[in-house]
């Protein structure tokens, strides 16, 4: 019997699975730095305010969560959505901090910092990756 390695040569418009899993790796990577930038910001929030500080302790547990989650090929079913959602509201909330302000959390906008552009640019790339996770099977 002869066994044939498809994995390489995927269907026209089928993603083969070692890339499937690559993008897996991707978000959850960025979900878990993101997490682990956020969790190192919570004492500096703290300090300015209780409310901003908890929002960036709530944001790294989702991260990390989500990061878990699109790990594991057996979360499937919602874990790449949940990232995309997750990873998504965190860069729009960047964006906001930086513009607008976040109603009840920073009234006035921050100064655009390094740190906050390339942690948020790359929550949109990986986003953008979970939702064709969530999507490539529907």
């Amino acid at each position: 019997m002869t066994v044939v390695d498809t994995s390489r040569t995927p269907l026209p418009g089928v993603l083969g699975g070692r890339r499937v899993t690559r993008l897996r790796y991707l978000v959850a990577l960025v979900a878990a730095g993101s997490a682990g930038v956020h969790a190192a910001l919570v004492p500096e929030h703290l300090h300015e305010s209780t409310a901003l500080g908890v929002a960036f302790a709530v944001a790294a547990a989702a991260l990390a969560l989500v990061a878990v989650a699109t790990r594991a090929p057996r979360h499937d079913t919602w874990a790449p959505a949940a990232a995309a959602v997750v990873l998504l509201a965190t860069a729009a909330a960047y964006l906001l901090s930086r513009t607008t302000g976040l109603p009840g959390l920073i009234t006035d906008p921050e100064e655009v910092d390094l740190l906050g552009v390339v942690t948020s640019s790359a929550e949109v790339v990986a986003a953008a990756a979970a939702v064709w996770l969530s999507r490539r099977d529907s």
